[in-house]
């Protein structure tokens, strides 16, 4: 059975960082593509952040690039989100989540493209 699981959420001030988690268990993590989404309080989920199954090939909605980084590793089955610059419209629970397909070659930011996803984590940025 697949899992996976964030951590590293929190409270952290305008303009600090927080580095999220995901470890993932139950298939061949390396074969598949990982992607952070995110969901405010009244608002639909939202694409962050996607990491090709081999790492190195990354794509980032506008909101964030420049500031987030996703990364991977395949050795220790977790990916990353590192988050810099955070303000406070980047409050939400975020979420990482699991390609539907083995070794996409293009990059999705849909979320119905994948088939598995964590509990989420909170990330509350106060002003």
């Amino acid at each position: 059975q697949v899992q996976l699981v964030e951590s590293g959420g929190g409270l952290v001030q305008a303009g600090g960082s927080l580095r999220l988690s995901c470890a993932a268990s139950g298939r061949t993590f390396s074969n598949y593509a990982m992607a952070w989404f995110r969901q405010a309080v009244g608002k639909e989920r939202e694409f962050v952040a996607v990491i090709r199954w081999s790492g190195g090939v990354t794509s980032y909605a506008s909101s964030v690039r420049g500031r987030f980084t996703i990364s991977r590793d395949n050795a220790k089955n977790t990916v990353y989100l590192q988050m810099n610059s955070l303000k406070p419209e980047d409050t939400a629970v975020y979420y990482c989540a699991s390609d539907s397909r083995t070794r996409r070659q293009i990059l999705s930011t849909d979320a119905t493209q994948y088939d598995y996803w964590g509990p989420g984590t909170q990330v509350t940025v106060s002003s």
